[in-house]
């Protein structure tokens, strides 16, 4: 079966960010259950296709490493792997893994971040500390949402959100507290939201380049399911991104009406 790579969406929005009074206000983080780190739902298969196409296909602009970081990357397969253990929909052997789509991915045949990301739907950002920021020192980010990683990719935090306009002093100062405090066994998700006049996963943009994004109650609704996970050995801090895309009318009766509050 042929995969329409730039229409893929779930099927509902179990998420509702701008209506979350837990997510709505800035930084927006929650506790995380480590079991609930790694999700699976009903676009997997799909997203998954995509993001093996454009690691084969679009390696240079989805990926990117500093030196610096190549230990984290071997820490976080490890951590992966380590999680997918306690999932029964996935087979796991000494030197392959198993998705749920039956991809058979080899757990040591390409760099240790693009393996990890081949294994679960979500990208992957490696935050070392450098300084008193933590810098963006490796990713594989198969599904940027209006960034470019070749802009960002070692820059400090403050720097990487250029040019969000929410990310101001006071914020940065609270979540780069939030990345300090990160420990072993501690995790924390959070979501944001932005309306998108086309559903494709994969929506790098410059820095200068401006975003127009659909009328709400067009479009299609994209979701970040966010999470940061600590590294013990290496001390860095994996922020990863869940993406999300449901068509506006696709919302429940409920999620439209509290977006016309907005």
């Amino acid at each position: 079966m042929t995969i329409d790579f730039q229409n893929i969406c779930q099927s509902q929005l179990s998420l509702s960010p701008w209506a979350e009074q837990r997510l709505s206000r800035l930084p927006g983080m929650n506790p995380l259950e480590p079991a609930d780190w790694l999700l699976v739902d009903d676009a997997f298969d799909q997203q998954m296709a995509y993001a093996d196409h454009l690691l084969d296909k679009k390696r240079d602009a989805v990926f990117a490493m500093e030196n610096i970081a190549s230990d984290a990357a071997a820490e976080l397969l490890d951590m992966v792997i380590a999680s997918l253990h306690a999932r029964p929909d996935y087979q796991i052997t000494d030197q392959t893994v198993t998705r749920p789509d039956g991809v058979v991915i080899a757990r040591n045949d390409d760099h240790p971040l693009i393996t990890a990301r081949r294994l679960v739907q979500q990208d992957f950002c490696l935050m070392g500390k450098a300084g008193d920021e933590h810098v963006l020192q490796g990713a594989a980010l198969c599904f940027p949402a209006s960034w470019t990683l070749s802009e960002k990719i070692g820059k400090p935090m403050s720097r990487i959100h250029v040019p969000v306009p929410a990310f101001n002093d006071d914020i940065a100062r609270r979540v780069q507290r939030m990345f300090d405090t990160m420990r072993d066994g501690r995790a924390l998700w959070r979501a944001n939201w932005l309306v998108y006049a086309d559903p494709d996963l994969h929506q790098p943009r410059s820095e200068n380049a401006p975003h127009r994004p659909a009328p709400i109650g067009q479009g299609w609704m994209r979701v970040e399911r966010q999470s940061l996970r600590f590294l013990p050995q290496t001390g860095t801090t994996v922020f990863g991104i869940h993406t999300i895309v449901v068509p506006m009318n696709k919302l429940s009766q409920e999620q439209r009406e509290t977006l016309t509050t907005l």
